[in-house]
């Protein structure tokens, strides 16, 4: 696995001046742009929705095999609808630090051709050596073809990739203003090193559904060497949300089509975190097995633990006991009174011989509303 050279668009005032704006960018302020979003996707001049696409940004934690968990952002997208035609999917899924940086992200995208479909997968994971990134391409049946290359700690200074460029650009529509040339090293979805711009192109109205509302747009351009880029323009609600997203050239757009997120006032109702989806856990085979077998892995954890701590047995044997004899109106108070008194687990009194339901309470001090 060959390491992969250091792009010539990268510069180290390039990666300072982006360093410094993601330091300005306060933990509060991602927070705002922690939300769930759909878009219908369309092909003009009809608005019948062909797909959907959506998008969830969340904390969540994240952990590598002996390193200890640590809480992060995770980003998701899904994406399905057509390509000339032809049925496409796309999913993405990163797991990134409030500071923007990725510590893991895997792209998928599938072309169903039939009877042969294509299936193009990148797997970019960071470590304390730098970054490696894999990338899988299977076509029908045959056998897939892997590439694997990495990258030095070096490159990697305020690199954006794809989940954490979708944050930034949350951020930077709630507060509608940005820099003139806002520009940050980036690695694109084939696993390359490039640079992305962002800049404002002003207020808009557009419309959502029947209705309108202004919106502020942001064009993200990813810039892959030799003149070659690829632009999108992302129309943003005062809330941060999406109200339409397009790449140019492309004849597919997203749009958001349920208006009922805007209020009279022009603010935003509060949607789901995630979309609903009907699940019937039982008819899932896969589901189902995984159910089977974690309830016997639990059943066989909860036997062990009793076998290894015998007291447990003896302790709630006597509580029940206790419990029968005195039958408190208030049972919660009678427990917790009765435990608060137990002695060490090392030496349980015996059922049989506790005289009291509180062997260690002064004689003559009853246990809480006994008769």
């Amino acid at each position: 696995m060959e390491p992969r050279p250091e792009s010539p668009q990268d510069t180290p005032s390039t990666a300072d001046t982006a360093a410094e704006f993601l330091s300005l960018i306060g933990l509060k302020e991602l927070e705002w742009c922690l939300f769930a979003e759909t878009l219908a996707v369309v092909t003009p001049p009809r608005d019948k929705a062909e797909g959907q696409w959506w998008m969830a940004a969340q904390w969540a934690p994240y952990q590598r095999e002996g390193e200890p968990v640590q809480s992060c952002i995770l980003v998701q997208t899904r994406f399905r609808g057509k390509q000339d035609g032809v049925p496409a999917s796309s999913t993405l899924k990163a797991y990134v630090t409030w500071q923007l940086e990725t510590l893991e992200q895997e792209e998928q995208e599938c072309l169903e051709l039939r009877p042969y479909p294509i299936e193009k997968t990148t797997h970019i994971v960071s470590h304390e050596h730098g970054m490696t990134v894999t990338k899988t391409l299977q076509e029908g049946g045959a056998e897939p073809r892997c590439q694997s290359f990495s990258y030095s700690r070096a490159t990697l200074r305020a690199r954006l990739l794809e989940g954490a460029s979708l944050l930034l650009l949350r951020v930077l529509a709630r507060r509608q203003t940005m820099p003139l040339d806002l520009v940050f090293p980036a690695i694109n979805s084939e696993g390359d090193l490039c640079t992305a711009s962002y800049s404002a192109l002003g207020i808009q109205r557009q419309a959502v559904g029947s209705a309108e509302a202004e919106v502020f747009v942001i064009e993200r351009a990813v810039h892959a060497g030799a003149g070659a880029r690829t632009v999108w323009h992302s129309s943003f609600l005062p809330s941060g949300r999406l109200a339409q997203l397009m790449q140019i050239g492309s004849p597919v757009l997203m749009l958001l089509q349920d208006e009922s997120i805007l209020s009279k006032s022009g603010k935003f109702e509060p949607q789901l975190p995630f979309p609903k989806e009907p699940l019937d856990w039982k008819e899932d085979m896969e589901l189902y097995c995984y159910f089977l077998d974690r309830k016997d892995e639990l059943q066989l954890s909860h036997a062990a633990y009793l076998q290894q701590h015998p007291e447990v047995r003896a302790l709630l044997s006597d509580f029940l006991q206790a419990l029968l004899l005195q039958q408190p109106h208030d049972t919660i108070s009678f427990a917790a009174e009765f435990f608060a008194y137990q002695r060490p687990i090392g030496s349980p009194f015996g059922s049989t011989g506790a005289a009291s339901p509180l062997p260690n309470s002064p004689a003559g001090h009853p246990p809480s509303n006994s008769k």
